[in-house]
């Protein structure tokens, strides 16, 4: 066993595990000590086994790519309560609370109060009162044309992370995060200092209810 990798140590406890035939199968940070590249390896495969084995795998961990990655449906706790359950795009595009908004992936949340059809544009689902409006960053464009929704800001600093280019931009509404997708390489990118227009999509617009500490305030 001490000369088998991480990756067939881990091929081999699932393979233990599935001899049984449960009917579900209890994964707890199963590639928590993997280095990145074959976890991401491991992800796959481990999906894979899923689908042919057709055992119900319930898959625990704080990674939240790996769980967007692997699950047909997520449960996203904080302390023992589920904030909310379902597909994980719905999760990421549609979140039901801060706590769920906040941790699957970046989300600008800018407060404002539900009045009527103006301002910024979102699918309110039925909420009304203090709220908050959320994009998230790799939802917004720089300049006009990314929708109805605009947002005047200066940028005050800028990353480059490869696939994109992280900005982020001081706005009325507060601080905005944006993540410009790095297609075309001679693209320009505003430097800090320089005024943008933001613009998004009502469709790229979720709405959660303010904290209670947020709306004392």
């Amino acid at each position: 066993p001490r000369q088998l990798s991480g990756g067939q140590q881990q091929r081999v406890a699932l393979g233990r595990a599935l001899v049984n035939q449960p009917r579900v199968l209890l994964l707890d940070e199963p590639l928590g000590a993997l280095d990145l590249k074959l976890r991401k390896q491991m992800q796959l495969e481990l999906k894979r086994i899923q689908h042919e084995v057709g055992i119900t795998f319930i898959h625990v961990t704080h990674d939240q790519e790996e769980a967007m990655t692997m699950a047909d449906t997520i449960a996203v706790m904080s302390q023992g309560h589920i904030e909310q359950l379902g597909p994980p795009e719905e999760l990421y595009e549609r979140p039901a609370t801060r706590f769920v908004a906040g941790f699957l992936g970046a989300s600008n949340l800018l407060p404002g109060v539900v009045e009527g059809p103006d301002a910024v544009r979102a699918q309110v689902d039925g909420k009304s009162g203090p709220v908050a409006a959320g994009v998230r960053p790799e939802k917004i464009s720089i300049g006009r044309g990314g929708g109805v929704n605009e947002l005047p800001g200066t940028v005050i600093e800028t990353a480059y992370i490869g696939v994109a280019t992280q900005l982020v931009v001081n706005t009325a509404a507060g601080t905005v995060h944006v993540f410009a997708q790095n297609i075309d390489s001679g693209g320009r990118v505003p430097a800090p200092g320089s005024n943008v227009i933001l613009s998004w999509s009502p469709e790229s617009t979720f709405v959660v209810d303010q904290t209670e500490e947020e709306e004392e305030e």
